[in-house]
């Protein structure tokens, strides 16, 4: 299955796909405190965070669950055939993020049918975020509502 373009047409359920990686830094995890006005010590401090049981800084859960999506639109699956993300559902936080981890997407489509809206279809993925060692730390169900190839013009 290509990367790059997917309408509803190609949607092929239990097909996986797997991003690239991004390895995770206290800067970006400082960013993101920054960007939310979260700045629990979890995220900003390495020594309260170990006291808690965590071997340095963590991310935020919801820091994980953007980056799956960020690296999930740097594959370009939907790049023009996306309308809109309809939602997460049964977001999982496994494992901490670690500031140094090297995090993977990896997804298989579970779910298609046609929206009652013409020319469109609503696609369901099951969306797991692996550290550098393959483990899940978060896994979550996404919705999408994308185009369908029969309406794009030519």
């Amino acid at each position: 299955m290509s990367g790059v373009d997917i309408y509803y047409e190609d949607v092929v359920l239990g097909a996986e796909m797997r991003s690239a990686s991004h390895t995770v830094t206290v800067d970006d995890i400082r960013r993101f405190c920054d960007l939310t006005h979260d700045h629990h010590p979890l995220h900003t401090d390495a020594a309260y965070a170990r006291s808690r049981g965590f071997p340095g800084v963590i991310a935020h859960g919801l820091y994980g669950v953007a980056l799956m999506e960020g690296l999930k639109t740097e594959m370009k699956i939907y790049e023009n055939s996306s309308i809109a993300s309809l939602g997460w559902d049964r977001v999982r936080f496994l494992q901490a993020v670690v500031a140094g981890d090297t995090v993977t997407v990896v997804f298989r489509f579970e779910h298609k049918r046609l929206s009652s809206k013409g020319g469109r279809g609503v696609v369901t993925e099951f969306i797991q975020l692996l550290n550098q060692r393959d483990e899940p730390v978060i896994e979550a169900h996404h919705t999408a509502l994308v185009l369908c190839r029969a309406v794009v013009p030519a």
